[in-house]
């Protein structure tokens, strides 16, 4: 084991080699193919930067300027090199027989050469970034290979709830940024909800003025042990919605606005109580619920959860929804326009004489029957316009909107149905992992979250298509997502938190051919790398638990446990004595060999101290010679 440890130190000290020793060159997510050569290509400051077509200035710039960063030389550029000109070529000659965001790279001793078109161009230059190695004085060392890969999967999302928590405009862009790094390629950004209006709309002032902003927020978990009584507002102009999807633009990433309705909807109707089924009732709050400022009214939600007050399916209601659309649509280039569709009672809906009424003179079955209607209204109003639906998976109840695509989050069944009816789906199951506001691990140290249990290995190890779909309905999964609902999440540092290493699974899964996945090759090889440069940055990340640690109750007399750091430059520190470890603690540096007396049991507990400081949750591990099972969790 001694020899192994002193393999890893090695490892951390000779860096600018970690990616060129891994099979798939450090690469996230993996290509669909790598061939290593013999060899190598030197890049210093004489070598030519080469691209002839004006349409590719951009990813050009974005190569040269992560080498000024990465190799403190910028390359001089050009339109053509001559045949003994050290070079690297973005090219887009040829790129048209590639698959659609396809992209190949050839390294060679004289030549790297990107070709790929468009976004497939863009991606091509991504993992060519993600494979450069630390520069050894003033040059960088890149093995010769040749990579073709291209995506399993048109549609790669991550969402961002900016309802129940707004997020300044630079963060959203660093968000994007993070997506783009890795391949994904549209932007699912939840702009209204019971507890904020986070979109401006020109038409309806008070949306930003009312809607935007709520009296107080619940302090804890719900139903809250007690309220900030802090006024909480915010929401994006115009302008900057603008100018967000243009960033995007450049990213190659397609920004999806949602619109919540019916329900979800408590912001809208305080704004516009007329929205509503019943605009003189109160909001209703939930006694249990701790509340700042007046109970009266319409009110912006100050808790968590699902409402009653829902839209009201009024000529009114309709008018107010196509005008505040027809000014998204002028703002977002997004074919899909998401409508929302999910948790929406029908209890206002039963109790309304309007609504029954309605549901009678339409031939409508039930009220399930009506959210159909309004849901297809809905539909045939964009589609008029020249943009299609998305809707979680309760769009299914009463009927599905003809051309709509189901965003599946309760389970597989929604995904199932729905391409079992021959509608387009994109999985985002929260059975499934891929609800990243959900806890990574079941250490008391993870901070507040809604609940559910999301590790890196549930994520890695979901196939977006459903085996029991016929060949022929797989081909309407177009994709997969995973979303961050922000009702714990406060600040950009605890989304990145949440999302961070997470997102680098769901890209693999998204991107990746799944007979190329392999997790070990993943976690303990390619993972590292990037973590250790994301601990370079300002970037928060949750800091993975040792390789080769359990959270299973480990029977026996002897142990001889090994360990192995999760990140290039990590350090493992542990203890036996039921104390939390700390950077005081016992370092781990060979196997940890222990001997259980009869009938006792002892607590293996880690922490991962990242060079930054960083630290990882602790990490117990229970050792029991027949002692009761009762464990003492850390503190």
């Amino acid at each position: 084991m001694k020899k192994f440890f002193s393999c890893i130190l090695l490892a951390a000290m000779t860096a600018p080699a970690f990616a060129q020793q891994d099979a798939n060159m450090g690469i996230i997510p993996v290509p669909v193919s790598v061939q290593k050569h013999s060899g190598s290509f030197i890049l210093d400051k004489t070598v030519l930067l080469v691209s002839n077509n004006a349409e590719n200035n951009h990813t050009t710039d974005l190569l040269n300027a992560f080498i000024v960063n990465k190799g403190g030389f910028s390359l001089r550029e050009s339109k053509k090199a001559s045949a003994n000109q050290k070079a690297i070529v973005i090219t887009s000659d040829g790129a048209d027989k590639l698959p659609t965001e396809g992209y190949n790279i050839k390294i060679t001793k004289n030549k790297i050469e990107i070709t790929g078109k468009g976004a497939g161009l863009f991606y091509g230059v991504q993992s060519v970034m993600q494979l450069m190695p630390e520069k050894e004085g003033d040059k960088i060392t890149i093995q010769t290979a040749e990579i073709n890969d291209f995506p399993r999967f048109k549609y790669r999302g991550m969402h961002l709830d900016v309802g129940r928590h707004y997020f300044p405009v630079a963060f959203v862009k660093k968000y994007i940024d993070l997506m783009a790094q890795y391949k994904l390629n549209n932007f699912h950004w939840h702009l209204t909800e019971d507890q904020g209006w986070r979109i401006e709309i020109k038409k309806y002032p008070k949306l930003v003025s009312v809607g935007s902003s709520r009296n107080g927020t619940i302090i804890g978990r719900y139903p809250g042990v007690e309220n900030d009584n802090e006024v909480y507002k915010g929401y994006y102009t115009q302008e900057e919605v603008k100018d967000i999807v243009a960033y995007a633009a450049t990213k190659f990433v397609n920004v999806i606005p949602e619109i919540e309705m019916p329900g979800h909807a408590s912001a809208a109707i305080a704004a516009y109580p007329e929205l509503s089924v019943f605009p003189d009732r109160d909001t209703f709050i939930d006694p249990k619920t701790p509340w700042a400022g007046p109970r009266n009214g319409k009110q912006v939600q100050q808790t968590w959860g699902v409402f009653d007050d829902v839209f009201v399916p009024t000529e009114n209601t309709f008018t107010f929804l196509e005008n505040v659309l027809d000014e998204v649509i002028a703002l977002f280039p997004s074919k899909y326009i998401h409508i929302g569709g999910d948790e929406s009672p029908k209890k206002y809906w039963e109790e309304s004489e309007f609504c029954q009424k309605f549901i009678k003179d339409n031939n409508l079955k039930d009220e399930h029957g009506l959210q159909s209607y309004f849901i297809q209204r809905i539909e045939k109003y964009l589609n008029k316009k020249g943009r299609s639906i998305i809707g979680w998976d309760e769009i299914l109840e009463g009927g599905l909107a003809p051309n709509a695509t189901v965003m599946s989050w309760r389970g597989l069944e929604g995904g199932i149905a729905s391409a079992q009816q021959h509608h387009d789906v994109i999985m985002t199951p929260s059975t499934n992992g891929l609800y990243f506001d959900h806890q990574q691990s079941n250490s008391p140290d993870e901070p507040t979250s809604i609940g559910g249990f999301a590790p890196m290995t549930k994520v890695y190890s979901y196939d977006p298509v459903p085996d029991v779909l016929t060949a022929d309905q797989q081909k309407y999964i177009i994709g997969v997502q995973a979303n961050l609902w922000t009702e714990y999440i406060k600040t950009p540092a605890k989304v990145e938190y949440m999302i961070l290493p997470r997102m680098f699974a769901l890209a693999e899964i998204a991107w990746s051919p799944k007979d190329r996945k392999d997790f070990k090759n993943f976690s303990e090889e390619r993972l590292p790398l990037h973590l250790a440069r994301l601990d370079k940055t300002n970037t928060n990340y949750w800091v993975p638990t040792p390789i080769g640690q359990t959270e299973k109750v480990l029977n026996g007399e002897k142990f001889n446990i090994e360990l192995k750091t999760p990140v290039q430059g990590a350090k493992i520190y542990y203890t036996l004595d039921n104390t939390r470890p700390s950077v005081y603690g016992n370092l781990y540096n060979s196997s940890i060999k222990v001997n259980v007396p009869k009938g006792k049991k002892l607590a293996l507990k880690t922490i991962v101290i990242m060079p930054s400081g960083k630290t990882s949750v602790v990490t117990e591990t229970t050792l029991n010679n027949g002692a009761p099972e009762t464990v003492t969790k850390a503190k």
